[in-house]
């Protein structure tokens, strides 16, 4: 129960919050208008070709672009060819923003254990057990993301960026694990993997070629 009106308060905050969230600004007559809710745009016969967007995409996009609306109304996706690839800096980045919230999950109690037991034995196994739990939770969460419907890690999707095949469209689970499995050659060979990026048109690296896969962005800037 809510003890008292700051509780009310906060949950209202949380409520408009995730009501913003899920709104939607349409272009009508060449004009952007709303934000209207799902309900609204249902009332609207939102259209596959209509164009939308949320106050936190970059850009505007046709309704079929759009996972969710896809879901409601039942769209069919329409592949379109990308045309924005993403740089090697934005997918480092990504990578970093990745990594450091998957380390998170597994550091933060691991060092307050270290902290609590006196064994230095299990305080040694502990400390391997990150080296082992850290690689593997950042291969299948990357493989569960990019598989998924949003195609991107939390950390592309902060960067604005996602996998695609080389249509443009989603790539599924088997062919995000492929990709992610290729990745180990591109570390493997010093980089040399992730700098084949700059010499080819599309930007892909070792693993995308060996995945038929690209890395795009929503925008050119």
């Amino acid at each position: 129960m809510l003890k008292n009106a700051s509780d009310v308060g906060i949950w209202y905050s949380l409520f408009d919050i995730y009501a913003i969230m899920n709104e939607y600004y349409l272009v009508v007559n060449g004009k952007p208008a709303g934000p209207f809710g799902i309900d609204e745009l249902k009332s609207m016969r939102l259209k596959p070709d209509d164009f939308l967007k949320t106050a936190a995409m970059a850009d505007f996009k046709e309704a079929h672009e759009i996972a969710e609306l896809r879901s409601l109304f039942n769209f069919q996706q329409r592949i379109t060819a990308p045309q924005y690839f993403a740089g090697l800096d934005q997918r480092l980045t990504a990578a970093l923003l990745d990594l450091l919230m998957v380390s998170g999950i597994y550091i933060l109690p691991a060092f307050a254990a270290i902290m609590l037991i006196d064994d230095h034995d299990i305080r040694i196994a502990i400390a391997i057990s990150l080296l082992l739990l850290i690689p593997l939770t950042n291969f299948v969460y990357h493989v569960v993301s990019e598989g998924s419907a949003r195609q991107a890690t939390y950390g592309k999707q902060i960067l604005k960026i996602s996998v695609c095949n080389i249509d443009g469209g989603p790539i599924g689970m088997g062919q995000a694990f492929g990709r992610n499995m290729a990745k180990i050659f591109s570390v493997l060979s010093l980089g040399i993997g992730l700098l084949v990026c700059f010499f080819n048109r599309k930007q892909q690296t070792l693993h995308d070629i060996m995945a038929g896969t690209l890395v795009v962005k929503e925008r050119l800037f």
